[in-house]
């Protein structure tokens, strides 16, 4: 246990070496892969499937110069990329980590609204995320301000983040501090990275990592 009750992230416990950098990293920053009895390439976004795992750092550069070759000498056999890998790695990490957030908010961890967050924000509330759909107004996320200590993510549209919360949309969330919100904070730091151009915008500027 970390000071404070909190558990060590999980990165600070285990590494693996991408296959494409040869960088060996924390594996929250990685996507584990695997050969299906098929000889085709599957994500393991969960990292449950049976297999030996081939690790890629989750950026769809890195993954897409993974498919041009190296899963096979990886695997040391020939071996079938699936058309569409790259985008199928975002939508897999992109459902995990809504249906993470959904969790969180039925465990009563998590709030939604630009009125709720806010005074989350400035009730003194433990906010461990605060979440703002990469669609919405820049004028409105402005308004809103990351804790000292939490994580900001942009990365979710608010169609995606209206499906973690049981609406049609939704702009604003937060998080509190819980092992929920630390899972999510690990999927959302590998969507960022499928997804640069949309949460690396969004991001810009409001991000203050946790020490």
């Amino acid at each position: 246990m970390a000071r404070g009750g909190h558990n060590k992230d999980r990165s600070e416990e285990t590494e693996r070496r991408c296959i494409v950098t040869g960088e060996v990293q924390p594996k929250t920053g990685l996507i584990r892969f695997v050969i299906g009895p098929d000889g085709q390439v599957v994500p393991d976004i969960l990292e449950k499937l049976p297999g030996r795992g081939m690790w890629v750092t989750a950026n769809r550069e890195t993954i897409g110069k993974a498919g041009k070759g190296q899963f096979s000498r990886s695997a040391k056999q020939p071996v079938t990329v699936p058309d569409g890998l790259v985008e199928e790695v975002e939508r897999q990490l992109a459902r995990r980590v809504v249906d993470l957030i959904a969790m969180a908010r039925k465990a009563g961890l998590a709030v939604c609204g630009f009125e709720k967050v806010k005074g989350w924000l400035a009730g003194g509330a433990q906010v461990r995320v605060l979440l703002q759909a990469s669609n919405g107004s820049e004028r409105g996320k402005a308004k809103l301000w990351t804790p000292e200590g939490a994580r900001y993510f942009g990365c979710l549209t608010a169609e995606e983040l209206g499906l973690a919360f049981g609406r049609q949309s939704v702009i604003h969330g937060a998080l509190a501090t819980g092992g929920l919100s630390n899972r999510v904070v690990e999927e959302a730091l590998k969507l960022k990275g499928m997804r640069e151009e949309d949460g690396g915008k969004a991001a810009a500027g409001k991000e203050k990592v946790a020490k």
